[in-house]
């Protein structure tokens, strides 16, 4: 078996991510995953929504870890990850969709406005984009559990954090996305979709 990066939270939360996508993505067929991580929810979507391209991305680092889930699986439709930094200039996509969890909370703020602004680019007319992760709303924590949370992740570091979904929104719509729905999930997460108009 080859060594490969591995996040249990993947395993935890694919199932639940995957009831809400996959109806949505009923009629797509190109999606880019930003922040693809290890490269888990990646095979596993895909394999089970073979009419999509599931493109992955990441920060150059995670792109062999990535390389190596998708080797092993051998799937179609799982081309080769790309390397992004949303703060610089992206690849020349056009994407049906865009699927990013666990992100917004570990990014700096300038670097989330500058993935909201990109996607907003990428997307076709009629796009979907989900944003999957714990967020907060009116400026409230959802759980108790996710305060701890913020409190950790503030000191690792203090610009990252649970975001506001307000805030959010307000970059979306500057990106000409419109809010849809929001979808609960296990573990006070949220799934927030948005469709380009």
């Amino acid at each position: 078996m080859i060594n490969k990066p591995y996040a249990e939270s993947c395993d935890q939360n694919r199932d639940p991510i995957l009831g809400v996508i996959r109806p949505l993505l009923a009629d797509a067929s190109r999606v880019l995953e930003i922040g693809s991580g290890t490269g888990q929810h990646a095979v596993y979507f895909a394999a089970r929504l073979p009419h999509l391209v599931w493109q992955c991305s990441d920060c150059a680092e995670c792109l062999p870890g990535i390389g190596r889930w998708l080797a092993e699986a051998g799937l179609s439709n799982t081309p080769a990850p790309l390397a992004l930094d949303v703060t610089s200039t992206w690849p020349a996509l056009s994407m049906d969709a865009v699927f990013s969890a666990n992100t917004t909370h570990i990014m700096h703020w300038p670097a989330v406005e500058a993935m909201f602004a990109g996607i907003g680019h990428q997307l076709v007319s009629h796009g979907r984009f989900f944003l999957y992760g714990p967020f907060n709303f009116n400026g409230a924590y959802s759980s108790e559990s996710n305060a701890r949370f913020d409190g950790w992740l503030q000191a690792r570091d203090p610009h990252s954090g649970i975001r506001d979904f307000e805030a959010l929104d307000t970059l979306a719509r500057a990106a000409g996305l419109i809010f849809m729905e929001n979808f609960a999930m296990p573990a006070n997460n949220q799934i927030l979709f948005w469709e380009k108009r």
